[in-house]
């Protein structure tokens, strides 16, 4: 029988953001005070060696190759989903009714039509007490949720630009392995989905405005890879000793155009080929008032402009946003200490353990995150229309 203070955790998937999530699940408790205790009860993974090797070296306590085993435990309360998108929907579907509640990483589906399935099963759990989060992990960054903060307080005035990007180069090796996030019956998109949806997610909630259309184009600039010659990056799904190349089925690039509810215009791109850019997160809000400006690759930095002070001294002001008044960063280190990639996953961990000990609903809900999959469908099928405008 399960301590009323612990929080039971199973969680599916043991690569990179299993691992992410597990340092984040043994590490939140040590940081923060947390109303319920974390309990890394088990974790699921399909091969049962690296299952093995994970759990020990983050503290899970056992492991199974079945994660329909793991839902159906009466030791488990929670389910984290850290497997590929063509999972989430089946596993979610099956956690929540369970009665387990549940953490599923972004994109929350493959399309809209299992994004809404899932947001529809998510708000009848709800209703039972059982409540569900999609873990657009970079709303937890000090410097973002500053920001976000800055515009609700009116800093910025009415808002009239926002401007994206997330730029990564790791594909631009055109002789880099085939993984499954370059298949699309697996991942569902490529750079779109893979790391458009968080600056799509970010721009929302930073502005705290929903885009109602957009005029895209993508681009695929490889279209075939090697097959990995196995798990060594945590990311191959490909058959063990497959030779030879294989076809790339989802973006490389991705770029929109968009309008915000509140009038505002926006840009968005996002591409895995930005030779140079290795996690380049790049937001700009530009208002009547003021202006902010963040990059990931420099993510304990926010700069801002206020534009009511004399023109004579006006400039962008950069904050170091590592102050104990500002958001979450009171529970780490002294006043210029930086904090990492890492420590977003464990303020994710923070927000939902105490969301669910107040019964309250986590955010980002299933909801949150269909508004971000229906962003993506409306890219992609104006970019299918040649760069139509689409509303959403």
């Amino acid at each position: 029988m399960a301590d009323a203070g612990e929080l039971r955790v199973g969680i599916i998937g043991t690569a990179f953001m299993g691992a992410a999530h597990s340092h984040a699940w043994a590490t939140a408790p040590k940081f923060f005070d947390l109303p319920r205790q974390p309990v890394l009860q088990v974790m699921a993974g399909r091969d049962a060696e690296r299952a093995r090797a994970t759990a020990a070296r983050f503290g899970w306590h056992e492991t199974t190759t079945d994660w329909r085993e793991l839902v159906e435990r009466e030791d488990v309360d929670l389910v984290d989903i850290c497997s590929p998108g063509d999972t989430h929907v089946e596993i979610a579907l099956a956690a929540l009714a369970a009665g387990k509640h549940v953490l599923c990483e972004k994109p929350l589906a493959n399309s809209v039509a299992e994004a809404e399935q899932m947001t529809e099963a998510a708000a009848a759990a709800a209703e039972r007490g059982v409540l569900a989060m999609c873990g657009f992990t970079y709303r937890r960054v000090p410097a973002l949720a500053l920001a976000r903060q800055l515009v609700a307080e009116g800093r910025l005035g009415e808002i009239r630009h926002v401007r994206a990007q997330y730029l990564q180069d790791w594909l631009s090796d055109p002789d880099a392995p085939l993984t499954w996030r370059m298949d699309r019956s697996v991942s569902g998109s490529g750079a779109l989905g893979d790391i458009g949806a968080h600056v799509i997610d970010a721009t929302q909630w930073v502005t705290g405005q929903s885009v109602t259309g957009v005029s895209a184009l993508l681009q695929t600039f490889v279209h075939d890879r090697p097959y990995s010659s196995g798990q060594a990056s945590g990311l191959s799904r490909s058959e063990d000793g497959r030779t030879g190349r294989g076809p790339v089925t989802v973006d490389d690039a991705a770029l929109f155009t968009a309008r915000f509810e509140g009038g505002a215009v926006g840009s968005f791109e996002a591409t895995r080929f930005a030779l140079g850019r290795k996690n380049a997160i790049r937001i700009e809000v530009n208002g009547s008032l003021g202006s902010l400006s963040f990059d990931f690759e420099d993510m304990n930095v926010l700069h801002f402009f206020d534009g009511s002070t004399p023109s004579r001294t006006q400039g962008f002001t950069r904050i170091v946003v590592t102050e104990a008044d500002h958001p979450y960063t009171a529970s780490w280190w002294p006043p210029g200490h930086g904090l990492g990639y890492e420590h977003s996953f464990t303020h994710q961990v923070v927000d939902l353990v105490s969301a669910l000990a107040a019964g309250e609903q986590p955010r980002p809900s299933f909801a949150d995150a269909l508004a971000v999959q229906r962003v993506m469908d409306a890219v992609e099928r104006s970019a299918a229309d040649d760069s139509r405008w689409t509303v959403l």
